[in-house]
């Protein structure tokens, strides 16, 4: 031990050289490794509670997000048309009255469209459809198995009858008109908050700007940028993809004589908004009408238009229109399709896809017009 004292170079040191535990610098625990794992543990959490505390303010205050989210995308969908009219030198009050008057009209008559359509052929449709609901009890009576008696369809409508007749019924139709009153407010909401941001959208945008500066400024700047430019593109592409697969399917509908054609591709219109799932379902629907109303083989006829149209569309016209706009995997389309049913129902289902888009906009140029931010640049090439 003395040799070790004397040795002006000497690494090991005796018990009253080592310097105590409860002196240590407190933040000396968080360095090493399972201190970083603390750290990046805490800071998770903190994230997840922001996260958690956003959504629950959506989801409490969607008579307000959701009107000020569809205003902000159909203002990202006719800012060119906006702007073009500003660049002539049209007034930005009489170019945005023009615009929402367009907006109405095209609106009122998808509307009437529905309305006539519906007016005029329903009651040939119901008549059809209570046909069918016979033909189908007559065969089930001919099975060889006991699967439904008229005992147990005698109590199913009695107990349908009892449900429409009750408070439980009349309470659900008082929610109904509540819901009602809810979506009228909302559209209001809607329609005024567009007006302001066609009419004040840039002077709103260079107002959220004022805080920033130099590169803060540059990279807000390009976030705004691609932000519209994503969003109108998705509009502006889907509607028209929507456009050609409501008027193919129609035009099918129509040789093969199918009820409520007209009906049927407007909705095969508006669904077209939601990816994936949207195309399914108005071919299941329109199938389900064609079989009511014709028979099995017209229904198959039906399905084979439906699948046809979405092929010729999904291979050929929606690459050309839609371009890198909405260059998302299908399985991010899934799941931003599934968050947004659970948040916000179908008009949740109808914006996750756009905002999933315009934040994976957002990320591309991050660091530079063509430089995405740092983690998500490719590290690798991967091979096709």
């Amino acid at each position: 031990m003395g040799l070790f004292r004397n040795d002006p170079q000497r690494v090991v040191l005796d018990s009253h050289d080592v310097e105590p535990k409860a002196t240590r610098a407190p933040w000396s625990l968080w360095a090493d490794g399972f201190g970083r794992l603390g750290i990046r543990a805490i800071q998770i959490i903190v994230v997840v509670a922001v996260v958690a505390g956003i959504v629950f303010t959506i989801q409490s205050l969607t008579l307000v997000t959701i009107p000020l989210v569809i205003a902000l995308i159909l203002a990202c969908a006719f800012h060119p048309v906006m702007s073009w009219m500003r660049r002539r030198g049209v007034p930005s009050i009489i170019a945005t009255l023009i615009t929402m008057i367009a907006i109405v009209v095209l609106l009122g008559l998808l509307g009437w469209l529905i309305a006539w359509a519906v007016q005029n052929q329903w009651e040939d449709l119901y008549a059809q459809a209570e046909d069918g609901f016979q033909s189908l009890l007559a065969w089930v009576q001919t099975l060889p198995f006991d699967f439904l008696q008229p005992d147990q369809i005698d109590e199913w409508v009695a107990t349908l009858t009892d449900f429409v007749t009750s408070a439980q019924f009349g309470s659900g139709a008082l929610a109904g008109v509540s819901a009602v009153a809810n979506f009228v407010t909302g559209l209001v909401l809607m329609v005024t908050i567009l007006f302001f941001f066609l009419k004040d959208g840039p002077q709103m945008w260079e107002f959220l700007l004022r805080p920033f500066h130099g590169a803060d400024y540059l990279r807000a700047r390009r976030i705004g940028d691609k932000t519209t430019t994503v969003l109108g593109s998705y509009v502006r592409g889907t509607a028209t993809v929507a456009a050609v697969d409501a008027i193919g399917i129609l035009i099918g509908l129509l040789i093969l004589q199918v009820p409520l054609a007209i009906p049927l591709s407007v909705l095969v219109f508006l669904l077209a908004f939601i990816p994936i799932v949207g195309a399914t379902l108005a071919g299941i629907i329109a199938a389900l009408v064609a079989l009511v109303a014709n028979g099995w083989v017209n229904a198959l006829l039906v399905v084979g238009v439906v699948v046809l149209v979405n092929q010729l569309e999904g291979n050929f016209l929606q690459p050309v229109l839609m371009g890198r706009s909405m260059k998302l995997h299908a399985f991010v389309i899934l799941v931003a399709l599934t968050v947004g049913t659970v948040l916000g129902g179908i008009v949740g289902a109808v914006l996750a896809v756009p905002i999933a888009a315009a934040a994976w906009g957002i990320v591309q140029v991050w660091d530079g017009p063509d430089l995405p931010a740092r983690w998500a640049r490719p590290k690798h090439p991967v091979a096709d």
